[in-house]
């Protein structure tokens, strides 16, 4: 399993903020699901919240993906809601805040 980097951070109206760095060559699918891991404090093998209960990991992968041409995607960005976080996705990165 990858690891991007993690920052917490008391952020969006101090509360808990996790942002997730992800390598490259790591889907978002697999990133986003580190993120949430991270946010709850859970083990990403053994955590109750599945992201395939939330979004669909392939198109978001896809989503995300190189152009039929070989070209990065390089804006973009996704948004939706697990239990008590918002969950962002960029190209770049994921952040995981509290719902407001």
């Amino acid at each position: 399993m990858t690891k991007g980097r993690v920052t917490e951070s008391h952020g969006c109206g101090l509360r808990r903020h996790i942002q997730y760095e992800r390598d490259a060559d790591e889907p978002p699918s697999i990133a986003a699901a580190m993120a949430l891991a991270q946010y709850f404090g859970d083990d990403v093998t053994a955590t109750s919240t599945r992201l395939y209960d939330y979004i669909d990991p392939d198109a978001l992968d896809s989503l995300f993906a190189e152009t039929n041409r070989g070209a990065r995607r390089p804006t973009g960005t996704v948004e939706f809601e697990i239990d008590d976080a918002v969950v962002t996705i960029r190209s770049d990165r994921i952040d995981v805040c509290p719902t407001k």
